[in-house]
C-alpha cells in the first residue's frame, strides 16, 4: 500500500526530496559535490539530537538546491552516517557520521582563515590527556578551545576559568598543555607549595626543592591553579610578580634566590564561584584577562552515552541551580559515572547511585527530576536484604 504525500500546504510538507533543478551529484569527494556533502555532514554532526527535515538543512547551509542536498543526505545514510525517516524526508546522523565528521576537510565555505569574523573548523579529533581519556574539543570564539587556549599561551594573555565542579575545566588545560603542571588549591595551600621548601635527604641533612611555579618558570611550561580562590590571598600573592611585566619571583627559604621566567611559560587558573570559602578577590581577578564560563557540554553527554532523561533532569537542576532553587546539580563528571555505574550495576542503580552521590540538602531535588523525567521511583543506593 502507498501512503500518499501530504499536500503541498501541509506543515509536514517538505519540498526538499526533488532533484530536477539540481545537477546530480557525482562522488562524495570531487568538486562541488564534495564539498556539499562536507557542508551536510558538518551541519548535522553539530546537531547530534535533531531529526531534520532536507529544506531545513538547506536552508542553514545556504546551499542552492534542496535536490543536491537530498543526494547527499541520501550517500550519508547509505554509508551508515545518518539515519533516514520517509514521510517526511528526515535525516538524523548517528555516532559513526559523528566520528566520520571529525575526519572530514572544512567545507570551504564553512570555514575561512583563522581570525576571520564567523569562520568555523571542522571538528577535531578527541586530545588525549594525560590519565590516558579523551578530551573533546568545544567551540570557543572562533575556534576550539585547546587551540584558542594554546593561542592565548602564545600571547600571554592568561585564563581564569569559572564554573560548577565536574564541567571539564581540568580536562581542558590538561589536553591543551602537555607541559602542564598543577597546583590543586585548598586553604591549606602555603607559599612552600609554589616556590620550594627543604625536603630530608638519605644519610641526613636536608636539600631545597623547587616548586612548580619555579619549574614552570625556569622550564617555560604551563602553571595550573586548580581552585584557586579556596587559596588564601596572601598565599596567591606568590604569583603576582611572575604574572606582570617583571616576570621574576624570589624564593626567600632558599638565601632570596631570584628565578626569572623564560618563553612559553604561562599561568590559567580554575575557579568554582559556588564553592564553600571559594573568595575571588579583585586582585585575583584583575591578573587574568580573560575569564572564561565553562559549563557541562549537554550534546557531548549524550554522545558519550548518558540517557536523553538523565541529561534532560541534570538541565532542569542546573537551571534550578542558577536561579537559587537548588544548591547541587549533575555536571558531565557525575553524568559520566553514571554511564559507568549503569554499565556495570544496571539502570536502577545508577539512578539510585546519582540520587546518592547529590550533597544531603539537594538529594531531595535530584531525586524528583530524575523521577519526573526517567518515570521512574529513584531512592539513594543502599544495600539490600541478604
Amino acid at each position: 500500500m502507498t501512503t500518499p504525500h501530504p499536500p503541498a500546504n501541509s506543515p509536514q510538507h517538505d519540498p526538499a526530496p526533488t532533484s530536477g533543478a539540481a545537477t546530480p551529484t557525482t562522488g562524495v569527494g570531487s568538486g562541488r559535490s564534495g564539498y556539499l556533502y562536507r557542508k551536510v555532514a558538518l551541519h548535522l554532526a553539530d546537531h547530534p539530537d535533531q531529526v531534520l527535515k532536507v529544506g531545513e538543512i538547506t536552508r542553514a547551509i545556504g546551499a542552492p538546491s534542496s535536490g543536491a542536498v537530498f543526494e547527499a543526505l541520501k550517500k550519508m545514510a547509505a554509508a551508515g552516517h545518518a539515519t533516514h525517516h520517509r514521510n517526511p524526508h528526515r535525516f538524523q546522523i548517528t555516532q559513526a557520521g559523528i566520528d566520520a565528521a571529525g575526519t572530514l576537510p572544512p567545507a570551504a565555505p564553512r570555514t575561512r582563515s583563522h581570525g576571520s569574523a564567523g569562520g568555523r573548523q571542522s571538528r577535531p579529533a578527541p586530545v588525549p590527556r594525560p590519565n590516558g581519556t579523551l578530551y573533546h574539543p568545544r567551540r570557543l570564539g572562533r575556534g576550539w578551545d585547546v587551540e584558542e587556549l594554546r593561542r592565548l599561551r602564545t600571547q600571554q594573555v592568561p585564563v581564569l576559568l569559572y564554573g560548577p565542579p565536574g564541567t571539564g575545566k581540568t580536562a581542558m588545560v590538561e589536553a591543551a598543555f602537555p607541559d602542564l603542571l598543577t597546583v590543586a588549591g585548598t586553604g591549606d595551600t602555603v607559599v612552600d607549595d609554589f616556590l620550594g621548601s627543604y625536603n630530608p635527604v638519605p644519610g641526613g641533612g636536608y636539600q631545597f626543592v623547587h616548586g612548580p611555579l619555579v619549574t614552570a618558570m625556569r622550564e617555560g611550561r604551563v602553571l595550573l591553579v586548580d581552585d584557586a580562590t579556596l587559596i588564601p590571598p596572601r598565599v596567591l600573592a606568590v604569583l603576582y610578580p611572575a604574572m606582570d611585566g617583571r616576570g621574576t619571583v624570589t624564593i626567600p627559604a632558599h638565601g632570596n634566590e631570584t628565578v626569572q621566567a623564560v618563553d612559553g611559560f604561562y599561568i590559567v587558573a580554575g575557579h568554582n564561584p559556588g564553592v564553600h570559602g571559594a573568595v575571588l578577590t579583585e586582585a585575583l581577578a584583575s591578573r587574568f584577562t580573560v575569564h572564561l564560563h565553562v559549563t557541562t557540554d549537554w550534546d557531548l553527554a549524550r554522545q558519550l552515552g548518558v540517557p536523553k532523561p538523565v541529561v534532560a533532569a541534570a538541565i532542569d537542576l542546573n537551571a534550578d541551580l542558577a536561579a537559587g532553587k537548588t544548591v547541587w546539580a549533575p555536571q558531565l563528571r557525575e553524568l559520566l559515572g553514571f554511564v559507568k555505574v549503569r554499565d556495570q550495576l544496571g539502570m536502577s542503580a545508577a539512578l539510585a547511585n546519582l540520587a546518592g552521590i547529590a550533597p544531603q540538602d539537594a538529594r531531595d531535588d535530584v531525586t524528583a527530576a530524575l523521577s519526573r523525567y526517567t518515570g521512574t521511583p529513584i531512592t539513594a543506593l543502599a544495600l539490600g536484604k541478604r
